[in-house]
């Protein structure tokens, strides 16, 4: 796997979870531009996910197995949508907070990719 881009992604995650706790701290709820920054982490996923069947599809395989690694590059795909979703329906300083949750969920997710393929030997 790309170290790189799982780096990438959860610092992208994280920089996400502290701007949405930041709104959280001030009651407010998620803006436009913090659905922005969802997309945009969205995408580094989508990416994720795109090497990550490549990587599978060459012959390469995680040490953990295959079945694992695409079940957690699924969840890290849905995760941010997912919150991003529920915080539209909580237009309180909540919602924001359940992205702040997602988005650190999410940085998890990425050290468990790393430990699962194998902790980047193979890449």
């Amino acid at each position: 796997m790309l170290t790189p881009l799982t780096v990438a992604l959860a610092v992208a995650a994280l920089a996400l979870a502290a701007w949405c706790g930041w709104a959280a701290y001030r009651d407010q709820p998620t803006k436009d531009w913090h659905f922005i920054g969802m997309a945009a982490v969205t995408v580094l996923a989508l990416v994720q996910l795109v090497v990550g069947a490549v990587k599978l599809a060459t012959g390469e395989d995680p040490a953990d197995g295959a079945v694992i690694f695409v079940s957690y590059l699924v969840g890290v795909v849905a995760c941010v949508p997912v919150v991003g979703l529920i915080s539209l329906t909580e237009r309180t300083k909540w919602g924001s907070l359940t992205v702040v949750a997602g988005a650190v969920v999410l940085a998890v997710l990425e050290v468990r990719l790393y430990d699962i393929w194998g902790g980047g030997a193979s890449g």
